[in-house]
């Protein structure tokens, strides 16, 4: 039997937040659909999830945001979902927009990306400028308009997850998928999301993790 839709939440030391998320979600999926990666977490991440109803798949060591990402891939295929729809742990991501993905998915998309307000006056400096280049450039090599490359909440359709192959392992993961998901002939879509940054550590480098997009790119002229 084929299952709709699968919310999946990538989480590294998020017990501040996971089951306030988990509440939020579960007003438009079941719990039973919403799965927890604890990705190596040194708090009580996987108790809280586990707690809050959601299916917790727990990694023994930190491994990164995109191991995370492709362990609930892996889940969501195995259990016959139609799409999923990945969100941060961080309330970063607002449930509410839900809806928005799942009526986006009668129009023929493989990825639907939730699109920010990319302003300066909402986004801190570098992550504005990080957001902004990454983009251009992924929206210049794919042919495709893609206004916010960095987002993580986005549906995704387990159609493109069987196409492609996944290498990266930490945030570079993301624009992976985007840019072998259109080499595969999948078309982007976007739904415009709330912009919402949370006080506290962020586990993004944006210079770290510029450097991995480049040699990504790089790569990339080889696939």
């Amino acid at each position: 039997m084929v299952k709709v839709f699968l919310v999946l939440i990538p989480a590294y030391n998020a017990s501040p937040t996971i089951s306030e998320l988990i509440e939020k979600t579960s007003k438009f999926v079941d719990k039973s659909d919403i799965v927890v990666v604890d990705d190596g977490s040194e708090d009580q991440t996987f108790d809280f999830a586990q707690k809050a109803g959601a299916v917790v798949l727990k990694h023994k060591r930190n491994r990164g945001k995109g191991e995370a990402l492709k362990t609930g891939f892996s889940y969501a295929q195995k259990k016959n979902y139609h799409a999923l729809i990945t969100m941060d742990a961080d309330l970063q991501h607002n449930p509410d927009s839900i809806p928005d993905f799942i009526r986006k998915t009668n129009e023929s998309f493989g990825i639907i990306i939730g699109t920010r307000k990319i302003d300066l006056e909402i986004m801190p400096f570098a992550r504005w400028l990080t957001n902004n280049l990454t983009s251009v450039i992924l929206s210049v090599l794919s042919g495709q308009s893609i206004r916010d490359s960095q987002s993580g909440y986005r549906l995704i359709s387990t159609r493109v997850l069987r196409e492609i192959k996944l290498k990266s392992k930490k945030y570079d993961l993301e624009s992976e998928i985007l840019i072998k998901a259109i080499r595969k002939g999948f078309q982007i879509g976007e739904v415009p999301i709330e912009t919402i940054y949370q006080e506290g550590k962020s586990f993004i480098n944006p210079l770290i993790d510029t450097g991995r997009f480049i040699k990504l790119m790089w790569r990339s002229l080889w696939w």
